[in-house]
């Protein structure tokens, strides 16, 4: 019986938010072992090492199309492809089928879509391969942390039970990393997704602001356990404290 935690899955796109997205996704629906390519140069390589039983491939990529890609990366096993595009014509999407794609699906799409479709291709390859269990979904913009809530309808944090009171800015980052536990993300994304002035101003602005963020939900702010660093690369939000 297959696992999902034992599944494969190389996403073959150039777009960092879109890969982010399903990574977030699928590690939430059970499947772990998630790889990324961005280049047909990348996913060949990708596929070689690895030999991913799922591959969610982009049709048009920088250093060339997608389709043609797709039989290259049969020889390397026998994987299942799903086409990713913003192409959607009947012309395109038989295309696809003609140069070995398993699946298509266009852009924008939803990522539980995404989910579903590569559940069904497990279950019809082992029939007994448990189903991926419905995510049970809390209350909308309601984001709960062990030691602290976010609420986003009422602009509310709550720690341990109590509200306290939290600038405009410093709850908007708050928000942003609750919406996407687990991933790190830089003082230049921090700028451009919650300051909207793409990337452009002082390091030290985000710094405070993760500071404040700290000194309300952290029990002890200078050894923080949810709101961490990660060296090098920027900052990152986890479900579970971590023991250092």
């Amino acid at each position: 019986m297959t696992s999902l935690s034992d599944i494969k899955i190389a996403i073959v796109d150039d777009e960092p938010s879109i890969v982010t997205m399903l990574q977030m996704v699928l590690r939430r629906e059970g499947f772990y072992q998630l790889y990324a390519a961005s280049t047909c140069a990348e996913a060949l390589e990708l596929a070689k090492n690895e030999t991913p039983d799922i591959i969610l491939l982009d049709i048009m990529l920088p250093d060339g199309s997608g389709l043609e890609l797709c039989s290259k990366l049969r020889e390397y096993g026998n994987p299942h492809i799903l086409f990713l595009t913003a192409k959607a014509s009947d012309l395109d999407v038989l295309r696809g089928f003609a140069m070995g794609g398993d699946d298509y699906i266009t852009k924008p799409f939803n990522p539980l879509e995404v989910a579903a479709r590569i559940q069904a291709r497990i279950r019809r390859l082992d029939p007994e391969a448990p189903a991926v269990s419905p995510v049970k979904r809390p209350e909308p913009g309601v984001y709960r942390y062990g030691r602290f809530t976010v609420n986003e309808a009422e602009g509310e944090l709550i720690v341990e039970g109590q509200p306290v009171p939290c600038p405009a800015q410093v709850f908007q980052l708050l928000l942003h990393f609750c919406k996407y536990p687990g991933i790190v993300f830089s003082k230049t994304q921090l700028y451009d997704k919650v300051w909207g002035i793409n990337g452009q101003g002082d390091d030290s602005t985000v710094m405070v602001h993760i500071r404040r963020i700290r000194e309300r939900i952290e029990i002890d702010p200078g050894n923080p356990k949810l709101l961490l660093t990660v060296r090098g690369l920027g900052y990152k939000l986890v479900k579970e404290p971590q023991e250092q």
